[in-house]
This record gives structure tokens, C-alpha cells and sequence, in this order.
């Protein structure tokens, strides 16, 4: 019997990685785009913020409480991202409320763009070193440099006065763009290139899309956004790794074109906008895909019906995809119903148990 469907769970990162490949894997994979460290801490009943590390065995004991939690629920690898918006001076008009700190072209010119790099680094080389002193056996983290470009650009400006520079200064708004694409550039590069040994697939997370439609017009996304995206791929493809795209929202329109730039997998889907057949139907013959269960639904479903619903509906997904990998179609917030992601992970285990006795 495969080791992983014994009582104590071994990961294996090359598992998850074939729905890179868009091939079968040998166990059906959990996946999430983010477990949220308090959404752990209220699970294990213990204090858990990165904030509060001072020291790099602080980070480690961090990283490690973080890391086993997701090697506990029989995850093969774990969520990481060096959030990039976060060292932005100026941070916090893509959570709203607030303008971001370029408005004028004046604004652009007197940004501190070649600062950025240097402030990442410092930042994040730290916790990234920390993974690797206590990745366990089997284990990698998936993600990378967090947050994308439209995002990057929400962040700068802020959407509704992003939407008005498109009009009133387009060269602003394209100058915007290509800024962002060459910090990504820089940033993306010194990732791939230092620090592939601790992931087993690179991730960007670049939400276009909203309830009914992509966030600007699709035109827009072809022209000033996912050229961006092919250059930071390009990076990772030739670094020899997968890429996956996460991105929210109505995004059906630009797909053929996100497809055609190259990525290798895509997460993110919500019930309300389509069934995941659908994602599956239209592009399972050429991506790997993750999710499948609407993040509402396992927060507002008790243990029982969402076992039932995983059960019944993940073993669909894992026979009629080629690449697939299950979890919530968003991620795993705070205020996430400890019984509802249990219910789930729950689940998976069952389909696998059954799996390895043939009866499926």
C-alpha cells in the first residue's frame, strides 16, 4: 500500500506537481491558496504571527508550527508568498478606503521603484532561509513572489482612480504598467534563481475578475497586463519550474489568452459565477486545475453536509479531470468553520482510502 494512504501521512511533493504536468496524480492532493496563519492558530489553540519574530529561531519555530500544521491535514506542500505589495510605500489602496501614492506623473517619476528590490530582499530573504532550514522530508512550498501586476497597479493608484487614468492619461497608465512588469521582472528572477530548491511550482496571484465580468476590459488585460504575466513566466519556465495562475473573478473571456501565454495550472472559482464542470469541461485538456468547492459553502455548511458534498463531488472532479487537485476555491480565511475545513480534508481522505482498496 502507498505510504500515503497509511494512518501516518508521508507528503510527496512530486504528487501535487504532476497536476502542473496535467497528469493524474497517484493520491488525490489537497490544495489551498492560503491558509491564514490566525485560521491556524485557532485550530491549534496557540498564538501564531510572523510579526512577532524577532530573531531567525523565531522564524524557524514559526515556519515550523506553520509548516506542520499543513503537513498534519496531508497537504504535499504548503502556501508561501513574499507579498511585494507590502513593502510598497505608500501600501493599502488595493484593501480600500484609501488613494494610492501615485496619482500624477509627478507622483510616478518621484516613486521609489529602484529602492524596491533592496527592501524586499531584506524583508523576505529571512523567512525564506527559515523554510529551508525546517522544510520537512517530501515537503516544498508553492507561491513565490506574492501579488501580481494588476493588483501591484490597484495598490499604486488605487482601481477607480486606475480606471480614470486610463482615460485622462493613458501614457501614465501604460508607463504604470511597464514599471511594474520590470520590478516584477527584477524580483521574479532573483526568486527563481536563489530560491527554487525550497518550491516545487512558482504561483502568481493576480485577481482580473469580479462577480460578472474581468475588472477592466478585456482588451485592456491583452494589451497592458498579461504581457507582463508572459515575461515573469517565461523566468519561471526557464528556470525549469511550472507556473500557476490564481485569479478570482469572471475571467472566461480572457482565458483563451492566459492559456496561449503559457501557465500550467489555474485555481480559483466561486459557484455563483459557474459550476466547476465548467472549468473543467473548457480546460482540463489543457491546464492542471485546483479547487472545486466555493469558500462560502465550506464556511457556511456544517461537517457533515460538506464531507458529503467533497465526497460525492471531488471523486467526480478527480475521475473526469486529468490534472486536479482539491480544496476551497479561494483559500482558508480567519473566520473560516474549523468543522467545515475538516469536513473537507476529511474527504479527500476518504476518496484516497478508497482509491487504494479498488473501490473506485
Amino acid at each position: 500500500m502507498n505510504n500515503n494512504t497509511m494512518n501516518v501521512f508521508q507528503p510527496d511533493y512530486t504528487n501535487i506537481l504532476k497536476v502542473l504536468n496535467n497528469q493524474r496524480p497517484d493520491y488525490l492532493p489537497l490544495y489551498e491558496h492560503h491558509i491564514d496563519p490566525p485560521f491556524i492558530a485557532k485550530c491549534l489553540g496557540c498564538e501564531l504571527s510572523i510579526d512577532n519574530c524577532k530573531s531567525d529561531a523565531d522564524l524557524d519555530d514559526y515556519f515550523s508550527t506553520y509548516i506542520s500544521f499543513w503537513k498534519e491535514h496531508t497537504y504535499d506542500a504548503f502556501d508561501y508568498e513574499a507579498a511585494i505589495c507590502e513593502i510598497f510605500p505608500g501600501h493599502g489602496a488595493i484593501l480600500g478606503g484609501k488613494l494610492g501614492p501615485i496619482q500624477t506623473r509627478d507622483d510616478f517619476e518621484k516613486y521609489p521603484f529602484d529602492e524596491l528590490p533592496a527592501i524586499f530582499w531584506e524583508k523576505y530573504s529571512p523567512r525564506l532561509e527559515a523554510i529551508r532550514r525546517v522544510m520537512p522530508v517530501g515537503m516544498k512550498a508553492y507561491g513565490g513572489c506574492g501579488y501580481g501586476i494588476f493588483e501591484s497597479a490597484q495598490d499604486l493608484v488605487g482601481y477607480e482612480s486606475l480606471c480614470v487614468m486610463q482615460y485622462l492619461d493613458p501614457e501614465l497608465f501604460s508607463d504604470l504598467f511597464n514599471k511594474i512588469g520590470e520590478l516584477y521582472q527584477k524580483l521574479w528572477a532573483r526568486m527563481v534563481r536563489e530560491y527554487s530548491d525550497i518550491f516545487v511550482f512558482f504561483r502568481m496571484g493576480d485577481d482580473l475578475g469580479h462577480r460578472t465580468a474581468t475588472m477592466l476590459e478585456p482588451d485592456t488585460i491583452r494589451q497592458f497586463i498579461l504581457p507582463q504575466h508572459k515575461k515573469v513566466i517565461d523566468i519561471i519556465h526557464a528556470g525549469n519550474k511550472k507556473f500557476l495562475l490564481h485569479s478570482c473573478g469572471n475571467i472566461f473571456e480572457v482565458m483563451p489568452d492566459i492559456i496561449d501565454m503559457g501557465i500550467d495550472a489555474k485555481h480559483s472559482n466561486e459557484d455563483q459565477i459557474a459550476p466547476y464542470d465548467t472549468w473543467i469541461d473548457n480546460y482540463s485538456d489543457k491546464i492542471g486545475l485546483f479547487g472545486g468547492f466555493d469558500m462560502n459553502y465550506l464556511i457556511l455548511h456544517p461537517y457533515d453536509e460538506v464531507y458529503k458534498k467533497v465526497l460525492e463531488d471531488g471523486t467526480h472532479f478527480r475521475a473526469k479531470a486529468k490534472g486536479y487537485g482539491l480544496g476551497s476555491g479561494n483559500s482558508i480565511p480567519d473566520y473560516m468553520q474549523i468543522e467545515g475545513f475538516k469536513g473537507m480534508v476529511d474527504a479527500v481522505k476518504e476518496i484516497r482510502r478508497r482509491e487504494a482498496n479498488g473501490k473506485y
